[in-house]
């Protein structure tokens, strides 16, 4: 006879709720199996497009990138210094800024309460380099050497003007937390071409500039309302790559694959009966995380790389220097290894003070790695095919935050304009892009926005920005959410 408390179980079990929560289950599994099994995709056969490993069956259309190095300067590096050369600014140094120009921009706290505002021309001098004649700030002599490869934005702007943000706004596509980074996008829709690696790796390097600059929260490389197993893994620089990836002593391969079989046993009768995403996500990292095992350590040991390479990059033979230039020749490694998106982010950005000694640490710190990086990948045959973009979250401004001196300067947050540039990946080598004013403060000559920036990203990659969408809470979300728009000449 059938327990009478076994019958009001089952009728509990049976509400639409659960109906309705059993389906999103049996779908959440098929996805996960669709992300742990590329080989349940095939080519498009209509338009023979190449077949993706995430939840896209196929590319939008053919891509010219099938990876992405972002060497984030967090911060905001000054376009003024370094990119945006404006040789008549120097006869504007010390004067106020022409309320013309400001037209009554919002500020920061920090310049608010200002009375002046007097304009600085770059306290360094200007080159020109390549075939380009790409003018770079004295501080770049090595990106000099890769003029030619560089697509150079001289007018990107956003409506952020602090940090957070502005940081924010440029990784996902919104000013307010929660929405995933372009990388988790990209490891949602089309996945990693190494099944042992995750798509999205995240790498974080202190600079030499300010050492007390803004820290760097986790949710910048999150996944958002997209499943858990898309955020970014972060790798650290000293001790194991990741955390608590190594076995505790005494649990061996064999061990560890049998505990596993196990929890996933027990995950997915949960997911079968909850239809809980999240329990699919689990899974999905705890495969991921004992992949991880075997191929991060190889993957992050740079013994085996030629003294000319590190020299190249200009790592320390201290192994734990952590910097830069190591993460740039692991960002390499990991694209040639096929992880999707790499993220690099590099502190001490963020000049509100003693700028021209900062600015200078900070570009000896970055200058020779960026321009190594692009020269290895295409001594490799990956810069074709891999796109490298450099720049931060906003630029500063053309006055002086606080006193200034016969030798030294702040600038505050700009938004206005800013400069970033690209190589690889399909854009235009030996190219410059957009204009702003004789000051560096406002756009006059083609503005690209950062919607804009990552639509164009995206096309590279062969994904169409208005069709990668997640619906969540009853609306159909994207990266560049309502606005962006490919800016068509930065394309190859």
């Amino acid at each position: 006879m059938t327990n009478p408390s076994n019958v009001a179980t089952r009728q509990l079990m049976l509400t639409r709720r659960h109906f309705f929560g059993r389906m999103s289950a049996g779908l959440g599994s098929a996805a996960l199996a669709s992300l742990m099994n590329p080989g349940v995709f095939g080519e498009d056969g209509a338009n023979r497009l190449p077949k993706s490993y995430g939840a896209l069956p196929a590319f939008h259309f053919a891509p010219k990138a099938k990876r992405v190095i972002w060497l984030f300067m967090s911060g905001g590096p000054s376009h003024i210094d370094l990119y945006d050369y404006k040789p008549g600014l120097k006869k504007h140094h010390g004067e106020e800024l022409p309320a013309s120009i400001r037209m009554g921009q919002r500020l920061t706290g920090m310049t608010s309460g200002q009375k002046t505002f007097p304009c600085v021309a770059p306290m360094v001098d200007f080159k020109q380099y390549g075939k380009c004649g790409l003018w770079l700030s004295d501080h770049l002599p090595n990106l000099g050497r890769v003029a030619d490869e560089m697509c150079v934005v001289k007018s990107m702007w956003t409506e952020a003007i602090n940090h957070d943000p502005a940081v924010t706004y440029i990784q996902t596509g919104h000013q307010q937390a929660g929405r995933p980074a372009l990388g988790a996008w990209l490891s949602y829709g089309i996945g990693s071409e190494n099944r042992q690696m995750p798509a999205f790796v995240v790498l974080i390097s202190q600079g030499s500039g300010n050492k007390t600059d803004q820290p760097l929260s986790t949710r910048y490389w999150g996944s958002g309302f997209l499943p858990g197993e898309h955020q970014g893994v972060r790798f650290r620089s000293q001790g194991d790559p990741v955390l608590y990836l190594s076995d505790p002593p005494g649990v061996d391969r064999a061990s560890r694959r049998r505990m596993l079989d196990a929890a996933g046993k027990l995950n997915q009768m949960a997911a079968d009966a909850f239809g809980d995403p999240e329990i699919n996500a689990r899974i999905a990292q705890y495969e991921m995380a004992f992949k991880m095992q075997a191929s991060v350590p190889e993957l992050t040991d740079l013994s085996k790389e030629s003294r000319q390479t590190l020299d190249r990059y200009g790592i320390k033979d201290n192994p734990t220097d952590g910097g830069f230039a190591r993460n740039c020749l692991l960002a390499r490694r990991m694209v040639e290894s096929g992880v999707r998106f790499v993220q690099l982010m590099h502190r001490g950005w963020d000049q509100h003070g003693d700028l021209p000694k900062q600015i200078k640490g900070q570009c000896q710190d970055a200058d020779q790695p960026s321009a190594a990086l692009v020269e290895d990948l295409k001594q490799r045959g990956l810069l074709e095919d891999t796109l490298v973009v450099w720049g931060g979250e906003f630029g500063r401004t053309v006055y002086s935050q606080g006193g200034l001196t016969k030798d030294n300067h702040g600038r505050d947050h700009h938004g206005r304009c800013f400069t970033i540039w690209m190589a690889g990946g399909g854009v235009k080598p030996g190219f410059s892009y957009g204009a702003t004013d004789d000051f560096c403060y406002n756009i006059v000559e083609n503005p690209v926005h950062i919607h804009d920036l990552n639509a164009t990203i995206l096309n590279l990659l062969g994904l169409d920005h208005t069709q990668l969408t997640f619906k969540f809470q009853g609306r159909h979300f994207r990266l560049t959410d309502v606005h962006g728009e490919v800016v068509k000449p930065l394309l190859a």
